[in-house]
């Protein structure tokens, strides 16, 4: 990879790596490091692995200490919201981590450079990586910047579905439901959306790779339609 594509990343994460190497396997799918004959060594699968484990703690602790009054089990279901596949895959694009991702030519024609699992394992790489080179403290700062902050507004967001539905329920008598309005693009690249409805009358819609993913949306922007949620209470910046 490019010294300058790497310099301009570093700039991104706010962080310059003794080791480069390690941020360049941070970015490097199996697809790229099967068509290098790397094999799996070659990879961000090890580093992936580490730095779920590291965010993991570094999470786990910043809850314990932020939120005095949650039980176990509120503590595991915030922790959960911020460290899964969309959340992690939704603050790389705020970086935005994307567009260095090293794939391999399959991979890169079927869409990969978006898909919230490879985003998102890259996510956890460099995590990984910068606790390799940096140390705790440093991993901890950028997990802190890109993911930790804005606790409330990104609750908002992770947990748009239950969180909408509950508001619903409110009314007793009131149903909400999910409605595919359009499937649009190539198979390997579709692109869904769906209005979420309350009894059979559209709130919001909104547009994802996924029919997950657009339901998500949906329901954020019918939270914000509400008033229950705040107009960029989401970034991750």
């Amino acid at each position: 990879m490019d010294s300058d594509i790497i310099r301009e990343l570093e700039e991104h994460l706010n962080y310059s790596f003794q080791n480069r190497e390690l941020l360049v396997q941070a970015l490097t799918h199996t697809s790229f490091a099967n068509e290098a004959h790397s094999g799996h060594l070659g990879s961000n699968e090890r580093l992936e692995f580490l730095g779920d484990a590291v965010l993991e703690l570094v999470s786990s602790e910043f809850f314990y200490r932020e939120k005095t009054q949650l039980s176990e089990g509120e503590l595991t279901k915030l922790r959960a919201s911020f460290v899964c596949e969309p959340a992690l895959a939704y603050c790389a694009e705020q970086i935005p981590l994307s567009p260095y991702l090293l794939l391999g030519r399959g991979e890169e024609m079927t869409g990969g450079r978006t898909r919230p699992s490879i985003v998102s394992d890259a996510m956890e790489a460099v995590v990984g990586a910068l606790y390799l080179d940096g140390g705790l403290e440093i991993a901890r700062g950028f997990i802190e910047r890109f993911i930790l902050n804005d606790i409330e507004g990104k609750r908002y967001f992770y947990d748009a579905k239950t969180i909408l539905q509950e508001e619903i329920q409110k009314d007793k008598d009131a149903v909400l439901s999910y409605e595919l309005l359009a499937e649009t693009g190539p198979e390997h690249l579709k692109r869904f959306t769906v209005a979420a409805l309350r009894d059979g009358v559209a709130i919001a819609e909104g547009t994802g790779s996924s029919k997950k993913e657009a339901e998500q949306r949906a329901a954020y922007a019918a939270l914000l339609t509400l008033g229950i949620a705040e107009s960029g209470g989401s970034s991750c910046t």
